[in-house]
């Protein structure tokens, strides 16, 4: 199960996330694969897990629980986060996957933020997705509902980010926890376990940054060319 939190207020949107995966699954370092759009790309499906544009709109997708890889008949959820980045703001974006068919896909968390604003379009694997903006504060989204205190990821983690300054995020981004768990950083066990981890910068006055890590014990984040 992955992870996303974000720290939205006045002064921008600001995210911290790691990727969680079947460590044998290939995947390739974000650059810009796609025409204005620089992500992390998966090697087998060709889609992405998270992304910035040209405009600096970010989107990433997380799967929500039991639904771990791919499935016959469905489609890759990696086509989401870019279905979002051919718009130019958040709520524009928002707005154009408010028809979006989520039966097609297994059932998803897609978050969408640009400097201003950010939503939650859920994709509970029948009907159209269910699209609601992300309130100020911090938010914290795993496999389930935003900041929900039963999932013991969230349990742990949520109050550490709400009183830490994003530029300390990384530190908590590599936490193992007091067990698998409530771990955001997972060792490696029976094939999955943390892959990598991103923080991404999009304030309200001045350009997005994008600083990304592979995962280990520690997080060497390095600032992408954006």
């Amino acid at each position: 199960m992955c992870s996303i939190i974000l720290r939205i207020g006045l002064d921008g949107v600001f995210i911290g996330a790691n990727r969680d995966e079947m460590v044998n699954r290939p995947w390739e370092m974000p650059a810009e694969y796609w025409p204005g759009v620089i992500g992390g790309r998966d090697s087998l499906a060709g889609g992405t897990w998270m992304a910035l544009n040209r405009h600096g709109v970010m989107a990433a997708v997380l799967n929500r629980t039991g639904t771990l890889g791919p499935t016959p008949g469905k489609k890759s959820r990696g086509e989401l986060p870019l279905l979002a980045l051919d718009h130019a703001t958040a709520g524009a974006a928002a707005a154009a996957l408010t028809g979006l068919d989520a039966g097609a896909y297994r059932s998803f968390n897609l978050v969408v933020a640009d400097s201003s604003e950010a939503f939650l379009v859920r994709g509970l694997a029948t009907g159209p997705a269910d699209i609601s903006p992300l309130g100020n504060g911090v938010t914290m989204i795993t496999s389930g509902e935003p900041n929900d205190l039963q999932m013991p990821r969230i349990a742990r983690h949520l109050p550490r980010f709400q009183a830490t300054p994003f530029s300390e995020w990384g530190a908590l981004l590599a936490d193992r926890g007091d067990g698998r768990q409530s771990a955001l950083n997972i060792p490696t066990r029976s094939g999955f376990g943390t892959v990598c981890a991103s923080m991404i910068s999009l304030p309200r006055h001045g350009a997005p940054e994008w600083r990304f890590a592979r995962a280990g014990d520690r997080f060497a984040f390095t600032a992408l060319n954006l």
